[in-house]
């Protein structure tokens, strides 16, 4: 019965029933829509009174700060629903004590509140109130009764009201058995463990919609599925939480979150923050954390939980948010001892692994607990508060943006951006940032900052790590070496063993070999072509029906060669230990390794080690082979033979478990190393024992880098390939032992560059971390082994696995006399007799190219039929599918003269992006003039375009490409490129490489190509991975906004590469606002790129494109974004497939190219392209002879090919056709026993519309560029841009006005070109803080000078303009010691100036191309990639400076001679700077080479000039003494080149240098 007294109701009586976990507010999974695959990102924030003084102040402002970050948000269909906004305060006793009259409250803090979320059903709720009050019982914990928390829903959108659920607030009082507040969290905790637990087993009805959002005796949370502006009330607005707007609502501080979420799904649960943090980031490694948690079950026990640690399992639920499992797993390490700011540090360590500048016993610290908690990898700028100290922590790449300033009054204001509230700048006494794995922490009981340094000291001197390092860890490289120096005896032939595990010739020729000799993984070029393992008739090895996942959109990539400082291949392999062993009283023994692959030696010594430490240390060999023939052993049955051997052995006591595959013999077969490794993982896992062991598989299969991260993923803490490494050896025997070394070597940068794909930094993470999609694998067989892992498509078990594996070991074994003395062709990357199928063959380009030469559509009819028909082999997915009769969804086969026009079709078309100077000119601008001519679109690629082409021919042809590609190089990337577009393509990903940059090497960058990129001649260009302004889907947005500014006629597009999970990104960039989606095939891909990404990397466009056309539909969204798919398409037929899965447009590489001529050699990296397409050799490209009339006949017959079949079909207009997926059927009349089992059910699922949805796009999307502050700037500008008159502008800026002067830079390009105005023609002064990209792709003759700061991205693309920003008059901050700008300031600058009174953020400069730019310190990687220009940093600057710096020059003042300890070697060195004046002629006056210290003094003097600098008023006037003090960074291939250049001219000029 319920008994209701005032706003608190009484319960009794409980029931419970079984249940599983829902993810709340998302639809059931369908189709290959997975809510697993679900991100989020956004904007957080934190105010802090740092006296602990509570005031309704503090609420107010942290309300007002959600308000300024909506733009960090989105809205899907439904405008008035946003992804979710909270705020978490300290629980507001005096409001509480007046508002609940009817029992006794407690005095403050000897109490609980919890916040409960239940779903509005009169008895779901009464059924919960029993329950609760029961278990409150139960733990003895005082039940005071139930507050109904006030709401008001009016304003909320229509989709998110049915979701709405009760919002209650329970009150426990605390047990008189506790004192110690810490203690009572603790049984609070417990408490609600218990209550979830339990109502999870009530069944789905009762915990649909349940959640506690927070359950404190200090915190309380609001939150919900609301905008950032509904959460309290602002202003006239009345908010959804009631109680927020009364005035006794304090709190001494507020943490507050905007959500951007990929999905548009209702979903309460997932707005932050939770319950002790709020998170912008994406955890990357997060299933192998959950995983490993798991584990740590049998060995977690805790002096502080005592007995209760079982009932706070599971510690992290299935089904929840990385963020949300992240927060679990603080609390548990928070309440079994830790201090929140340990704890933290623990779980997102700094990257002390390469930092030799590290203090030794922080070093210690961290090299402790690496064991025991592998660290949560990837960006993360994490508020935290556990109610008594509130904080804030960057990962180690500091990839998040994260900003605070410090008023007299001991306010403290933090954010993803400045200027979120007004701050009287009189008041502010400070503006920093959070740097790379550094934390922010206030101790509210102490009432004071405590720094980073404070923090890690006092945790570095709380115990003697060194000395427990010592006692728990044993490096591999201090054991011994043994005196049995061979361990594997098998007297099998290498042939034949070499045989039997399937290797082939190119394994050994195109792999294996590159890696033994160079150390370096081999490169190939022009996609692939082959069938997935699935279709294909060949044998093939399990790892081949894994594809890696990458990042792309919701978090970053990283590049492992330029930032190797934040990558690790650590490594330990042995028991990891009782995390919550809080005094380290039971350290376990492990050994440490630099890197997971292991010599026949180092497993050796291992064994050894065992022997003579057999007390501590216990090693176990569990061989991994099945003898069908004799013991009629299957692999299912051996596999669970060795699992239950494995938990056995764990039980035993065994530290470190071998599985090995040494004793194969004919007889004896090898089991698949991964399908073996995984199910040991998995088995141990679920029984709780993985954490008390290692796992090394020893095998003779693993021999390329895909297989090292296969088995690695699926938890293979060491691997010993020992076939491939005796190999390698043979192979390079003139190296001797180097040879395994370079093997090891390569294998290493492989698995670095595979985990940095997904911004993955630590192998300790990667390692059990199943970042991989299956191709082909059953359900069954993925659930039982590779459990947690996604496979959209069914396919074989474990039964042709077995029969796979059996055939490949009994072929070895036969006396075939072809194969006596060889291995097979293997025909993977390279046409090969008796190799794999190719679609691309001598066959299919002949017929194509004679087919287009001849304009015959009969021929292309034979080319477009040996594609099509894939009944004798299968080569695709989409050639397992066929076409439904018409009669079978209500149609009937129409005449081809009712079916919409070629011409028409056409326009669907476009090329896909190949840059200048990875083709030649004469190529790309065949391309394009055939694309223009039809009206469909080519595209630039990366390399950008040169002017000439932006006019029309005299013919009336035009080679302007319609698509301008703007990727992470940023190549060429100008006001003026971008204008001239009808189509900006933002690049996340490339099919051939996803996750990956690139590289043009310098005899590719002629005179022409360096100007295009505004570059050096000779000087080679490397393109990063996307992960500096694209780092997340809020800064997606924001790039998307900067070019709609830069050209509002153009859509914008983004490129993603097809992969599970591609379409919750998918619908995550079209509420970015992005108008155009391309997803790429992974068999598409024209450039250089390693072999391991080219085979390994992405999935089939069919799935990708499936699943992002039914997510954008269930979403809402699919109308207002035109989908384009590409990679691999070559037939009408192709187009058919992909117009009925979701496309509305098609984008062609490789077919228009060989239209043109190319003949696949494959050798587009080398330059040396036969046919005078892939290379920019002068002699070569005279060989081109393709014609523009080649491309048009080829998409004319592709097009005829379309009507032919939509007549067929009974479609008459194409946009019918789009998303009919129930045309489409499997072909059962294929015979190949793999493909029996392939299932496409989830391929062809249709989902249901919304009302008023079409499922094609139909309208356009609405960006918000209307009502700005660049519209006002431009009508003031009007005079300037019409008739080149002066104009002053005095205005104020706030943090919402963004990319300013960007749509004012477009006009002028638009009437000038690059060349723009005169200097300081348009002159702004502005006065506040700008918004985000201030200042971007700012043309010439506009000036920006800010009385104020600066967030991220200012002056990105900056193309002529200047910008300068100092701080106010007024304030009191010290502006050399203070923030003036954010991270990645000068991206991708082409021309310009900019002076910063301040200092700047991470990444400054980086890929500057020609700006000159003066700042007064700057923060980890400056100038990285940077090609040209100019930098002057007159402070200290971060680490890794200049890394990847190719071009340019920059100057730093290094008082304190740290910039050695600094910068990055590989490509620049640092040179003094002489007074000396250089007595040359004018001519050489800009030549970089010389005349510096007149360059310096010529630009600090402008910095004093324009900021008024203190700092470089005291330069100026002690200029001799300062000059030594100055170090020039110089690019070492730059300098070359310069000088190389400079003899030329005293060559050609007969000059000679004076003095």
């Amino acid at each position: 019965m319920t008994a209701g007294v005032g706003n608190i109701v009484f319960m009794d009586d409980i029931f419970m029933t079984k249940n599983k976990l829902t993810r709340i507010g998302f639809p059931k999974n369908q189709g290959l829509y997975d809510s697993d695959k679900e991100h989020d990102s956004c904007g957080v924030g934190l105010i802090a009174d740092i006296n602990n003084e509570a005031s309704h102040d503090i609420v107010h402002k942290g309300l007002a700060m959600l308000c300024n970050l909506e733009h960090r948000g989105a809205v899907g269909a439904d405008p008035k629903a946003g992804d979710g906004s909270g705020i978490l305060i300290q629980i507001p006793h005096n409001f509480f004590a007046k508002k609940i009259k009817d029992i006794n409250l407690p005095e403050k803090n000897n109490y609980g509140v919890g916040v409960f979320f239940i779903k509005k059903d009169p008895e779901i709720k009464e059924g919960i109130f029993k329950l609760v009050e029961k278990i409150c019982d139960k733990e003895n914990v005082p039940f005071l009764g139930w507050r109904e928390c006030p709401t008001y829903g009016d304003e909320l959108g229509w989709s998110v009201k049915p979701t709405i659920p009760f919002v209650y607030h329970l009150f426990v009082g605390k047990p008189e058995n506790i004192d110690n507040q810490d203690d009572w969290e603790r049984k609070i905790y417990v408490l609600r463990q218990s209550i979830d637990k339990a109502v999870s087993e009530m069944g789905d009805k009762y915990y649909d919609q349940f959640y506690i959002p927070s359950f404190s005796s200090r915190t309380i949370l609001y939150k919900g599925m609301v905008l950032s502006d509904q959460v309290g009330t602002v202003g006239n607005q009345l908010g959804f939480f009631e109680d927020l707007s009364d005035p006794l609502i304090e709190s001494s501080f507020a943490l507050i979150h905007q959500r951007f979420s990929t999905n548009t799904f209702p979903t309460w649960s997932l707005a932050q923050p939770f319950r002790m943090l709020c998170h912008n980031g994406e955890i990357n490694t997060v299933r192998g954390n959950i995983n490993w948690m798991n584990a740590r079950h049998s060995i977690l026990k805790s002096e502080k939980f005592k007995n209760d640690i079982d009932k706070i399992w599971p510690i992290i639920k299935e089904g929840q948010s990385d963020s949300a499992s992240f927060d679990n797993a603080l609390e548990l390490l928070v309440h079994g001892g830790y201090s929140i700011a340990e704890a933290m540090l623990i779980m997102i360590p700094e990257a002390w692994q390469n930092n030799h500048l590290l203090d030794e016993k922080l070093r210690s610290f961290y090299e402790f607990h690496a064991p025991l908690m592998e660290p949560w990898d990837g960006p993360a700028n994490i508020a935290f508060t556990d109610g008594k100290q509130i904080g804030a922590l960057l990962d180690r790449n500091g990839l998040r943006p994260a900003r605070y300033l410090l008023t007299n009054d001991n306010k403290l204001v933090f954010a993803s951006e400045m200027g979120l509230i007004p701050v009287d700048e009189s008041t502010i006494i400070s503006k920093w940032r959070l740097q790379p794995g550094k934390m922010l922490l206030i101790d509210l009981d102490k009432k004071s900052i405590v720094s980073d340094e404070e923090i890690k000291k006092e945790i570095s001197e709380k115990n003697d790590w060194k000395k427990l390092v010592q006692l728990s860890q044993v490096n591999i490289e201090n054991i011994p070496e043994t005196k049995n120096t061979v361990r594997i005896k098998n007297t099998l032939p290498q042939l034949k063993l070499m045989q039997a595990f399937g290797y082939t010739q190119e394994d050994e020729g195109f792999l294996m070999n590159p890696m033994a000799h160079t150390a370096m993984e081999a490169i190939g070029s022009m996609g692939t072509d082959t069938p997935v393992s699935a279709l294909s008739r060949k044998s093939k090895l399990l790892y081949t029906y894994f594809k890696q996942n990458f990042a792309q959109v919701t978090n970053p990539p990283i590049d492992p060669i330029r930032e190797e400082i934040v990558m690790s291949l650590f490594n330990y392999i042995g028991e990891r230990g009782n995390i919550l062993d809080i005094e380290s009283k039971d350290p376990s023994t492990c050994i440490k390794v630099k890197q997971p692959i292991l010599k026949e030696q180092d497993i050796n010594k291992i064994i050894d080690f065992s022997k003579n430490n057999s007390e501590t240390f216990k090693v176990d060999e569990i061989e991994i082979t099945f003898n069908k023939q004799e013991k009629n052993e299957s692999i299912g049955s051996k596999i669970e033979e060795i699992c239950i051997a494995s938990e056995q052995s764990v039980i035993n006591g065994s530290n470190i478990i071998i599985l090995t595959d040494i004793n194969v013999s004919e007889k004896d077969i090898a089991l698949p190393a991964l399908l073996v490794t995984s199910a040991v993982h998995h088995h141990l896992i679920r029984k709780g024992l993985r954490t008390s062991v290692g796992l090394i598989i020893e095998t003779a299969e693993a021999r390329e880098i895909h297989h090292f991260c296969c088995l690695a993923g699926y938890g293979a803490d060491a691997i010993s390939p020992w076939l491939a490494l005796r190999r390698a050896s043979e192979l390079a025997k003139e190296l001797g032992e180097e040879a395994q070394d370079n093997f090891i070597k390569a294998s290493g940068k492989g698995m670095l560059k595979v985990m940095s794909k997904m911004g993955i930094s630590t192998y300790q993470s990667y390692c059990g971390a199943q970042i991989f999609d299956a191709i082909g694998l059953s359900s069954t067989l993925i659930n039982k082994y590779f459990t947690g892992t996604s496979s959209k498509v069914e396919g074989i078990n474990v039964d042709e696995i077995e029969r796979e594996t059996t055939n490949r070991h009994k072929k070895a074994f036969e006396n075939l006399p072809a194969l006596d003395n060889m291995l097979e062709v293997g025909g993977e990357y390279a046409l090969r007799l008796r190799g794999e199928e190719h679609v691309w063959n001598s066959d299919t380009v002949r017929d194509l190219q004679h087919a287009v030469r001849s304009d015959s559509f009969s021929t292309y009819e034979n080319y477009a039929k040996q594609i099509n028909d894939q009944d004798k082999k299968l080569m695709t997915l989409r050639g397992l599918f066929k076409f439904k009769k018409p009669e079978s969804y209500g149609r009937s086969k129409i005449d081809i003269d009712q079916v919409e026009d070629a011409k028409e079709i056409v326009k669907r078309f476009a090329t896909g992006a190949m840059s200048y100077g990875s083709i030649s000119r004469e190529a790309h601008t065949n391309l394009a003039i055939a694309m223009n001519r039809i009206g469909g679109k080519s595209n630039t690629g990366e390399g950008g375009e040169e002017v000439d082409r932006y006019k029309p021919m005299d013919n009336g042809d035009s080679m302007r490409s319609a698509i301008k590609q703007v990727a992470s190089g940023r190549f060429g990337v100008t006001a003026e490129y971008l204008s001239n577009s009808d189509m900006i393509q933002i690049k996340m990903a490339q099919g051939a490489k996803p996750g990956e940059g690139g590289q043009l090497p310098g005899h590719k960058v002629d005179e022409t190509i360096a100007k295009v990129r505004y570059s050096t001649p000779g000087v080679g260009l490397i393109s990063p991975p996307p992960h500096h302004d694209i780092y997340s889907i809020e800064d997606l947005a924001q790039l998307i906004y900067d070019l709609k500014n830069a050209n509002p006629e153009a859509a914008i597009s983004v490129k993603l590469v097809s992969e599970v999970g591609v379409g919750t990104v998918a619908a995550g960039v079209s509420k970015a606002k992005a108008d155009h989606l391309t997803i790429s095939g992974f068999e598409g891909g024209t450039g250089a790129s390693p072999l391991t990404s080219i085979k390994h990397a992405g999935s089939p466009w069919e799935i990708g494109l499936a699943e992002t056309h039914q997510t954008l539909v269930l979403n809402g969204l699919r109308s207002r974004i035109a989908v384009q798919v590409d990679g691999g398409l070559r037939t009408g037929r192709d187009v058919v497939i992909g117009a009925l899965l979701g496309a509305d447009e098609f984008g062609f590489s490789t077919a228009p190219l060989i239209a043109s001529g190319c003949i696949m050699m494959r050798k587009c990296h080398l330059n040396t392209c036969p046919v005078g397409i892939a290379t920019q050799d002068k002699e070569l490209r005279k060989l081109f002879n393709g014609q523009p009339e080649h491309v048009v006949n080829y998409f004319f017959f592709v097009a005829e090919e379309v009507r032919k079949l939509m007549a067929d079909l009974g479609f008459k207009n194409f946009n019918e056709m789009v998303g009919e997926t129930d045309v489409l059927d499997t072909n059962e009349a294929i015979d190949h026993w793999k493909a029996e089992g392939l299932d496409f059910e989830k391929l062809f699922y249709k989902p249901q519309s919304w009302d008023g949805e079409d499922s094609f796009n139909s309208k356009i999307q609405e960006h918000d560029i209307y009502d700005i502050l660049d519209r006002k700037l431009i009508d003031d500008s009007l005079p300037a841009i019409e008739n080149r008159f002066p104009v002053k502008i005095n205005t104020k800026i706030n943090n919402t006005d963004r990319s300013t002067g960007t749509m004012l830079s477009h006009m002028v390009v638009k009437k000038y070109g690059h060349s723009g105005l005169p200097d300081d023609t348009i002159n702004i002064q502005l006065k506040g803080t700008a918004g985000q990209s201030f200042g971007a792709f700012l043309a010439k003759g506009v000036t920006l000078d800010l009385e104020g700061e600066g967030n991220d991205y200012v002056a990105k693309g900056i193309s002529g303009g200047r910008i300068t920003i100092r701080p106010p008059e007024e304030s009191l901050i010290i502006p050399e010691k203070s923030m003036i700008v954010g991270n990645t300031v000068l991206y991708g600058a082409i021309e310009g100036e900019c002076y910063f009174r301040g200092i700047s953020g991470e990444r400054f400069a980086v890929r500057n191309s020609g700006a000159t730019a003066v700042v007064e310190g700057a923060g980890d990687h400056c100038c990285e990639y940077m090609t040209g220009g100019i930098i002057v940093v007159l402070g200290k600057v971060g680490r890794n400076f200049g890394a990847g710096m190719s071009g340019g020059i920059a100057y730093v003042l290094d008082e304190d001679e740290s910039l050695n300890d600094l910068y990055n070697p590989q490509m620049v060195e640092l040179e003094t700077i002489s007074e000396s004046k250089d007595n040359i002629k004018d001519e050489f006056l800009d030549n970089h080479l010389f005349n510096d210290a007149a360059r310096l003094e010529k630009l600090i003097t402008n910095h004093l000039h324009y900021t008024n600098s203190k700092t470089a008023e005291k330069i100026i006037n002690n200029f001799s003494s300062y000059l030594k003090k100055f170090k020039k960074v110089m690019p070492i291939e730059y300098k070359r080149v310069l000088e190389e250049n400079l003899e030329k001219d005293k060559i050609e000029n007969n000059f000679e240098k004076v003095g």
